[in-house]
């Protein structure tokens, strides 16, 4: 099986503008995130390509996998270790004869239908979420609560990782659901140190599982 990381730090232009995507990834590598999904809804398909390609030579030294988010074409063009694809994005098992069986492939859910079926068509993981209130993405559903991410958990046959409106105080509850791990986005990117709040966030995951040895 794929290794699916712990803690995914999603990077992001939209809601600040002090850090470009490469800057925003070395800051959170540097504070352990075990895996870096490249994220943006603006960019021209070139200019993702570009920001894709130097994302993933700085992952790769790192030896963390670079998950791209929706976009199959740039997963491919760069390289990256694999992609993160929505309800409405590209579909996950076309995705998957186009990756190859080595690329990671997560995709994203609210209810445990969804997320059945984004394990049946042959993800990697489920992101399954908002867990709480985000205000992230202006799409965003209705928080689903502790109780619904311990039911999907339970439920999967692959890891289950949270996201929505997760910081360092929310992190063990979540992760005494079952939840495999966590992805956010403001908690670090809106932090006054992205590194530190990332370094934060690995420690309250070392806190919550001692001695589980699969995240950087």
């Amino acid at each position: 099986m794929r290794r699916v990381g712990r803690l995914h730090i999603l990077t992001d232009t939209t809601l600040q503008d002090r850090y470009d995507h490469e800057g925003l990834a070395r800051l959170a590598l540097e504070g352990g995130s075990d895996t870096i999904q490249f994220r943006d809804k603006s960019a021209s398909t070139r200019e993702l390509i570009r920001i894709a390609r130097g994302l993933s030579e700085i992952c790769r030294r790192a030896g963390v996998p670079l998950i791209v988010n929706d976009r199959v074409d740039v997963a491919m063009a760069a390289d990256a270790a694999g992609v993160h694809l929505g309800q409405s994005d590209f579909p996950i098992s076309l995705a998957r004869q186009m990756l190859g069986p080595d690329r990671i492939i997560g995709g994203s859910a609210t209810t445990l239908e969804e997320a059945t079926e984004v394990m049946w068509a042959g993800a990697d993981y489920v992101g399954l979420g908002p867990v709480f209130g985000t205000d992230s993405k202006p799409d965003a559903k209705v928080a689903i609560g502790l109780e619904r991410l311990r039911e999907v958990a339970a439920a999967l046959e692959i890891p289950v990782v949270a996201i929505g409106g997760i910081g360092i105080p929310q992190v063990s509850d979540i992760l005494a659901t079952g939840a495999h791990g966590i992805a956010l986005i403001q908690a670090v990117v809106l932090a006054a140190d992205p590194k530190a709040a990332t370094a934060g966030l690995k420690a309250a995951i070392d806190a919550a599982l001692p001695g589980d040895g699969t995240h950087a």
